[in-house]
């Protein structure tokens, strides 16, 4: 994935659909590309591996009093010995173009039709990984949005066919007004629970398109965020990375991407936090889940799944992923993830 593209155009970012994401569908069947960045506990002391979240299981109680799964019957599997697959999707399903190549769509296909649980893991908004569920011809049980914020649940009477099951949220007027403190030239946005983005300064037109609006800066600071986006124009990756590194961001887990830009969750969640408990709630053992992707916030997720099962970091993910990884496959643009799936039986 190129770390160029001018960032008052946002062409990628994965971490940032509030920015960056030109979501939905094109004319073309197309969807645009966001890039995914990398997630990383806020906390400077990393907790021991075994202690980390989504790392541990979780009691059967606890999953079954989660916001909006109680009382859910766990998926009767079709193979007993199938696999949990959760994918990335910019720069791993996706090029930069937002086509998916022949060959991911066979093996995903083959996959399902093997009674697989193949599903997406995303920092996309809602808006726009459903239109991906639809380019690949899944419906899987679950899907993860937001860099885990958001856990979608397939539902036949919901309008889209899946519903919010979890969403976790926070208020994010503290970090903001300490962001904004640094970044006084900062563009700010800000996801609620219900998708709908508000922003400050000049995002891409494409939010608007899947539910935004300009506000002042101080309208973002109430809101139930259940992520923040703060993108940087003028900066080097560099000098991003050290501005950023001196805000002393606690309480929060955010990613920092390969352009001047940084995506906030909730603290404690990611991807790993949300797969954790969707393979509980499906009832896969650890030891058959395969995780793929390419961006640094899939590194919690590749390390959840290098537990007991494979982790898989695209060709051309940065160091700071493949270390993460069981293992790497060849590049987006050698179909790399075709090849790895194609491991599977």
């Amino acid at each position: 994935m190129s770390d160029e593209g001018a960032v008052g155009d946002i062409p990628f970012g994965d971490a940032d659909e509030a920015a960056a994401e030109a979501a939905g569908v094109s004319g073309s069947g197309e969807v645009p590309m966001v890039d995914d960045a990398g997630l990383v506990d806020a906390d400077p002391e990393e907790p021991d591996f075994a202690a980390r979240p989504g790392q541990l299981d979780l009691p059967r109680d606890a999953v079954a009093d989660a916001p909006g799964s109680a009382g859910h019957p766990e998926t009767n599997p079709t193979n007993p010995e199938r696999w949990l697959v959760a994918l990335d999707i910019d720069g791993t399903i996706l090029h930069e173009d937002g086509s998916i190549s022949d060959a991911v769509v066979d093996q995903v296909a083959r996959l399902t039709g093997l009674g697989h649980e193949v599903m997406l893991a995303t920092g996309r908004s809602v808006a726009s990984t459903l239109p991906v569920l639809d380019l690949l011809g899944i419906a899987p049980t679950y899907v993860v949005c937001s860099n885990g914020a958001i856990t979608m649940q397939r539902d036949a009477d919901a309008p889209l066919g899946y519903r919010r099951e979890i969403v976790e949220t926070f208020n994010p007027g503290a970090v903001l007004r300490q962001i904004q403190a640094h970044l006084p030239n900062g563009r700010f946005a800000v996801e609620d629970a219900d998708g709908y983005f508000r922003y400050t300064g000049d995002f891409p037109d494409a939010v608007n398109s899947i539910g935004g609006e300009a506000v002042p800066f101080d309208e973002l600071l109430d809101i139930e965020a259940t992520r923040v986006v703060v993108i940087s124009p003028g900066h080097d990756m560099e000098d991003f990375l050290s501005i950023v590194e001196t805000m002393g961001l606690h309480r929060v887990s955010y990613s920092v991407g390969w352009t001047a830009w940084l995506d906030i969750a909730p603290d404690g969640v990611n991807k790993s936090t949300s797969m954790e408990r969707v393979r509980q709630l499906l009832g896969i053992p650890s030891s058959r889940v395969l995780a793929a992707g390419d961006g640094r916030n899939d590194i919690e997720m590749l390390t959840w799944a290098a537990v007991s099962g494979r982790a898989v970091a695209m060709g051309q993910a940065p160091d700071d992923v493949r270390e993460v990884a069981t293992e790497v496959t060849s590049s987006i643009h050698d179909d790399g993830l075709a090849k790895a799936l194609a491991t599977l039986r």
